[in-house]
């Protein structure tokens, strides 16, 4: 029999005494019928959690069962190890050893730096996946990952400029199996598998994990049947994703949620799509949309709303940061006088946006972490973003792609017109690349790596871009 463990291992949602353990056996995993070749039945998978990488010091073992009805995935929720300590783990089953991730538990405290990386986007067919091998020799203490992990569309669906450098699955993803093949290909790069093995990974979608700028119940094409089509992503995404078991809720795939690195530092991660009214204006670029501006637009729903209220302003933790997947700073794309926004991100809510801006004053150094845009972006976020004396709230921190759009390219005349537009706007790029940060009690050290092509392998990982923002005071209540 085929080795089962080629889609990899990953872990997520660390806690002080756990984390999720996951794995999904395929000895085929590009079947077409998305069940990755494996038989209608039910398998054992025995796990084991180790304080070394030989395995020498076993601390937890079991079994778990690859269930037949989840495509044969695993996750396994520990809890009752140590905190702030490092793990190894692995699976085996069908006579087949796993390879070995690591991981590791939240500490207690404010005892350690935190070193974490910030990554979105990743269209297969758009370049190589060298970024996530450079995330994992980065060796960070945790991932998060703000959506867009992969895309539904057919074979040359979304063209990057560079053209395509590999093919999607057949079709452009509607059923449940056509999610869980599209899932399966991705999961079998190399390098995505290394990041996953590389540390422990903290998920939300965007949009292209089902369809392309979805709102709520309203798909974005007319897609029809769309309730069906969209309970069939989240429970694919849920297959193949580090959550625990509590995020699938029926038709409700809950992903915002609080993670605690002791009392240094809190990721609020936030859900921009689920609970979404309808983009504005018939969604896109445009200019003179004053719809976008009332102030009853929603783009949280109430819940997840008070859900944020409710934890921002907890005093117990230095770092506040807010992991997201869409621009929340204001974006104006046209060239001289006038203003065109993006109405799918904040700037399609503009009152909640301002709300919003409102209660993180009153948080503990607040950092906005964001994806989705393609490009790396390093901006003020201002209660008036068209007053230059309007005070900074918080930063928020842009990271490019993986591999959308393809190699990319510098386009520095277009760069410093796009600067001048938006003044609290210090810094972008279009090449590839992701985020790590470094967060103290002292401040918080961004780098913007870049990489220089995806179109064929081998890329090295630069630091194109520093910001050091300083901790500061806790507010007054």
């Amino acid at each position: 029999m085929g080795d089962p463990f080629t889609l990899g291992v990953a872990s997520g949602d660390p806690s002080k005494d756990g984390f999720v353990l996951w794995t999904r056996l395929a000895t085929d995993p590009l079947g077409l019928n998305g069940r990755g070749g494996m038989a209608a039945r039910d398998v054992d998978v025995e796990w084991q959690v180790a304080a070394d990488e030989r395995f020498a010091s076993v601390v937890r073992s079991g079994t778990a069962t690859a269930a037949w009805k989840d495509a044969h995935s695993v996750h396994v929720e520990l809890a009752g190890l140590q905190p702030g300590r490092e793990y190894f783990y692995r699976f085996r089953a069908q006579g087949h050893l796993s390879p070995t991730g690591r991981t590791r538990t939240t500490p207690t405290g404010e005892s350690s730096p935190l070193r974490f990386a910030v990554a979105a986007c990743a269209h297969y067919e758009h370049g190589y996946y060298t970024a996530y091998r450079r995330l994992a020799e980065e060796e960070p203490d945790l991932v998060v990952h703000l959506g867009d992990y992969l895309y539904e569309y057919g074979p040359s669906g979304y063209t990057a400029l560079a053209g395509r450098v590999r093919t999607h699955t057949p079709g452009k993803c509607a059923t449940l199996a056509d999610y869980r093949l599209r899932h399966a290909q991705y999961k079998s790069d190399p390098d995505l598998q290394r990041a996953h093995a590389a540390a422990p990974w903290l998920v939300a979608f965007d949009d292209h994990e089902l369809e392309n700028n979805w709102a709520g119940p309203v798909s974005s094409t007319g897609a029809p049947a769309f309730a069906r089509r969209r309970a069939s992503a989240f429970r694919a995404y849920y297959e193949n994703m580090p959550l625990r078991r509590a995020s699938l809720q029926g038709a409700v795939l809950r992903v915002n949620r609080r993670v605690s690195w002791g009392t240094l530092a809190r990721f609020h991660l936030l859900d921009t799509r689920q609970f979404r009214d309808d983009q504005a204006c018939l969604d896109g670029v445009r200019a003179g949309c004053d719809e976008r501006l009332s102030g009853g637009r929603t783009l949280l729903g109430r819940a997840q709303w008070d859900w944020l209220a409710g934890g921002l302003g907890a005093p117990d933790v230095r770092w506040n940061l807010l992991s997201q997947q869409i621009l929340m700073m204001q974006r104006d794309y046209r060239r001289g006088p006038g203003r065109e926004v993006n109405l799918d991100s904040w700037d399609g809510y503009a009152a909640e946006r301002t709300r919003l801006l409102g209660l993180m004053t009153r948080a503990s150094n607040p950092v906005v972490l964001t994806g989705d845009a393609h490009m790396h972006h390093d901006a003020e976020l201002k209660l008036d973003f068209d007053d230059p004396g309007s005070p900074v709230v918080a930063r928020e921190l842009v990271t490019s792609s993986i591999a959308s759009d393809g190699d990319g390219y510098r386009d520095r005349a277009w760069i410093a017109e796009s600067l001048a537009e938006n003044p609290h706007l210090s810094y972008l790029d279009q090449r590839r690349g992701y985020l790590v940060c470094r967060v103290d009690g002292e401040g918080l050290a961004a780098d913007f790596r870049t990489l220089e092509y995806i179109s064929k392998r081998g890329a090295a990982a630069r630091t194109t871009h520093r910001r050091l923002i300083p901790a500061q005071p806790a507010p007054r209540r």
